[in-house]
């Protein structure tokens, strides 16, 4: 009786009934609506009501970290120099406060660009990658010396703000998919069931590309007509899914939610992605992919893939989430993130300085280069795919080993655009062991962790990292100083023997002693000749 009851009363909206929802309530003159309709009209009036609220300018918080939270942040990653982290913790916490000015003085402000000075491996690049990390910046590392080659053009400069404006869209476009997880896991288990369930195919039952029924209640001027309606109505109930594959689509959704079906092989309908053949005219700042012209106007082509349910959750969660997404406003969000919170690191600076004795010939000027990044680090506008970016309050931090030339040696414009100067110093025998031991990501560790998937324990003994520290620092005193990359040299010819003898049943642990790590390097190194450490 109670099923003769259920299914004689659906829902006025969906026309759903009681079996197909979890609760059906009633009205006044037999109307009915569903939980399933209630929870749409909710989030049909929130988002309606969010944009009114934001009519108005909100201003948005940053949590960035005091300069002292940013130093001991980078102290987990790069050892000593403690004057250059507090010079970019300073200036990173300038840019936050010239956030919460007025726009007038905003754009009055300019940022602090910081120059930094010292030999290869002691934590320049590390550093600038950390920085924007805090601030979930985009950011971007170029060399100043591809500036340099034979082919340049002036304004291949350009390209570096290019560059930080795609990883800005990329981030952007990342951090939306992620917001919309959520609603595309629910998509995502219809899609799923349907495809378990022969005749499930929820095509069946509602109009995909119709008004939504709720736009009524919003006055929207697309709500079809009373006859349309009535007609689309009709149609529906007659095209209602049958009691008996209902009661299965519920029972394969519990077995889903259970993780029963994961294993289970289904066919799944996903969008072809034909790659396009893209027109490079990056001189002027235009990408034009040619299969895109017409993109809009032609409908998505699609393929089915039969796959298991994990692996078809993981891709049409991914394909839902994008559909979810705004686009064109993810690229203006993009841009402005680019505009407002980009970093630009731009290394070997030094090589482009006017002093450095670089052989002339067929390299172009090292001055004009100068020149031609000067614009783009002073302020200006750069035409991209995306639309112009401007480059007014990026963060620009150059770097360089300053060993042959100087600062002074930039023309003097340049010069005037890094404000803030830092110099970091050569690591000695303590740094090494620190970067060894003390360090978050420090270099034993990442060794450790990766024989440990072998399912061998490695232990480093305390004399043996002051072994391997001494070794790093008297080579780099001697032979070509790399800074902290000379650890890395010594640590895979230390431990290539047994990496390469891995996996062995028979190990279990591994012990690595002073007396291990001289025993390895006594045919390559003597007592008198240093430079032989390492081959």
């Amino acid at each position: 009786m109670s099923g003769k009851i259920d299914d004689k009363i659906r829902c006025s909206f969906c026309r759903k009934s009681q079996n197909e929802v979890r609760k059906l309530l009633s009205g006044p003159d037999g109307i009915y609506i569903c939980d399933e309709c209630i929870e749409l009209c909710a989030e049909i009036l929130d988002e309606e009501f969010s944009e009114e609220t934001e009519t108005e300018p909100v201003h948005k918080e940053i949590n960035l970290p005091k300069p002292k939270e940013i130093k001991k942040y980078l102290d987990e990653y790069v050892i000593g120099q403690d004057e250059a982290k507090k010079s970019v913790a300073i200036a990173l916490r300038n840019r936050y406060r010239r956030s919460q000015l007025s726009e007038e003085m905003r754009e009055e402000i300019t940022p602090k660009n910081i120059l930094m000075m010292g030999p290869t491996g002691v934590g320049k690049t590390e550093i600038a990658r950390r920085l924007a990390k805090i601030m979930e910046a985009p950011f971007v590392k170029v060399e100043a010396t591809k500036f340099t080659e034979v082919g340049y053009v002036g304004r291949d400069v350009d390209s570096m703000v290019r560059d930080l404006v795609e990883a800005s869209v990329r981030i952007t476009k990342q951090q939306r998919i992620n917001e919309k997880y959520g609603i595309a896991d629910e998509l995502v288990e219809e899609k799923i069931i349907d495809a378990l369930v022969p005749g499930a195919s929820s095509d069946n039952v509602k109009n995909v590309n119709g008004p939504n029924p709720f736009d009524f209640f919003l006055n929207n001027s697309n709500y079809p007509s009373q006859k349309k309606q009535y007609e689309e109505q009709q149609n529906l109930e007659k095209q209602s899914v049958p009691e008996d594959v209902a009661m299965a689509k519920e029972q394969v959704k519990i077995h889903l939610r259970e993780g029963k079906l994961e294993d289970q092989l289904i066919d799944i309908e996903v969008e072809d992605s034909v790659n396009t053949n893209q027109l490079d005219m990056q001189n002027e700042g235009i990408g034009i992919a040619i299969g895109n012209i017409f993109g809009d106007m032609m409908p998505k082509k699609t393929k089915h893939k039969k796959v298991t349910v994990r692996e078809a959750r993981k891709i049409l969660r991914e394909q839902e989430a994008q559909n979810l997404i705004d686009m064109d406003q993810v690229i203006d969000d993009a841009i402005e993130n680019a505009e407002q919170n980009g970093i630009i690191f731009i290394d070997e600076i030094d090589k482009i300085a006017s002093g450095s004795s670089i052989a002339s010939g067929a390299d172009v000027s090292r001055e004009g280069v100068q020149r031609d990044i000067l614009p783009i680090v002073e302020g200006s506008v750069v035409n991209t795919k995306h639309g112009p970016v401007k480059t007014d309050h990026m963060l620009f931090i150059g770097a360089g080993a300053f060993h042959v030339s100087k600062p002074s040696d930039l023309i003097p414009e340049l010069q005037g655009r890094f404000p803030i100067n830092v110099e970091l110093k050569n690591l000695d025998k303590a740094d090494f062991k620190k970067i060894l031991t003390a360090t978050e990501n420090a270099v034993t560790k990442q060794q450790k962790a990766l024989l440990e998937t072998e399912g061998v324990d490695v232990e480093f003994t305390d004399d043996s990292t002051d072994e391997i520290a001494e070794m790093a620092y008297l080579m780099n005193e001697q032979t070509e100083n790399i800074g902290a990359r000379r650890l890395y040299t010594i640590l895979e010819k230390l431990l290539d023997d047994i990496s390469f003898m891995l996996p062995d049943n028979s190990v279990e642990k591994i012990v690595i002693d002073r007396e291990f790590v001289k025993n390895k390097f006594k045919e390559t190194v003597k007592e008198v000749d240093v430079d032989k450490y390492i081959l």
